[in-house]
């Protein structure tokens, strides 16, 4: 490869110090990226530390001072550029030219993936339920899904692990993966921070109902474009006639925007079926079912992992491919 890259015309150099690499610049972020997402799959979650958890806490605090007074909306919209700006422009600013703009934007992409502790979490729920420890397969899945999970059988267990892992594939990886493509790391933290309001306050419960409106709205825009091309590539990795049906059918149904189309691709090329009743805040919610075929099961949580890694995958290539023919 570096042989390649150095009989390149038009390569040149990104320089720190003494220290040379010769790259084409339209490969400088497809090659970030792949380094980015190599990173997160060798060493997952920084395990102490993590920066998002210092921004959750940060969140509360805004959340407590703003989440008050009679215009909720226009307070939540506040409350979510102060959270979020000030951490995108600080990335814009650190971004520099050469190989330490290059190293930072390896960081902050490796910083807002999420794929490496989306597997272990699905992965121990798989081994629970092969191990027919329900019990623990009910409290691990509750650890990535906000549905009550107490009282769960073990094909909604199963159904509940491979929801989350469709539509984190998209929302804990490749929609940082899209964003940072277009605007190197500051993208992916925009991505990242957006995603987490959401996840924090983009609740339709009594505190959240007004002030969590902007949050939810963002989150939406933002992920309109990454969900639809994460429900393509899981229709190409699967039963794809099945699963674009069931996105064209089952998707405009779905309370979310974006995790309709992608869990209903999801699940119709995985050939099962998911969504229906669950739990949320103490209340059933009657959702509409997703996908076609036979109830979950543990198995499906491999499947489903396995078809959001190939998904990924296509997508960096795609990248880099784009990258070569735009040199």
């Amino acid at each position: 490869m570096t042989s390649w890259l150095l009989s390149l015309p038009f390569a040149t150099s990104l320089s720190l110090g003494a220290i040379q690499m010769p790259v084409p610049p339209t490969l400088w972020l497809p090659f970030a990226a792949v380094a980015g997402v190599l990173l997160d799959r060798l060493l997952g979650e920084v395990k102490h530390w993590h920066p998002l958890v210092g921004f959750g806490t940060l969140a509360n605090v805004i959340e407590a001072w703003f989440n008050r007074g009679p215009m909720r909306r226009v307070s939540g919209l506040l409350a979510w550029s102060l959270a979020v700006v000030p951490f995108v422009a600080l990335a814009f600013w650190t971004k520099r030219g050469g190989l330490f703009g290059w190293l930072i934007d390896v960081l902050l992409l490796y910083m807002a993936l999420g794929g490496r502790s989306l597997a272990e979490h699905a992965e121990r729920v798989a081994a629970d339920l092969a191990a027919d420890d329900l019990p623990a397969a009910r409290q691990h899945v509750g650890w990535i899904v906000s549905r009550d999970t107490s009282e769960l059988d073990e094909p909604s267990v199963a159904k509940a692990c491979v929801e989350s892992t469709l539509e984190n594939g998209n929302d804990a990886v490749f929609g940082a993966l899209f964003w940072f493509m277009l605007f190197g790391g500051a993208g992916a933290v925009l991505f990242r921070l957006a995603n987490t309001l959401d996840a924090m306050w983009g609740y339709r419960t009594q505190r959240f109902l007004h002030f969590g409106w902007a949050a939810a709205r963002i989150d939406d825009g933002l992920n309109f474009v990454p969900a639809r091309l994460t429900a393509l590539s899981y229709a190409l990795f699967g039963r794809t006639r099945r699963a674009l049906a069931c996105w064209r059918a089952q998707a405009p149904v779905w309370e979310s925007p974006n995790a309709g189309p992608v869990m209903a691709a999801g699940a119709g090329s995985l050939g099962v079926a998911l969504g229906g009743a669950a739990i949320y805040h103490g209340q059933i919610e009657a959702r509409p079912i997703l996908g076609e075929g036979r109830p979950a099961q543990g198995g499906d949580i491999t499947r489903a992992l396995r078809l959001m890694r190939r998904s990924v995958a296509l997508w960096l290539t795609i990248f880099i491919i784009g990258g070569i023919v735009s040199a």
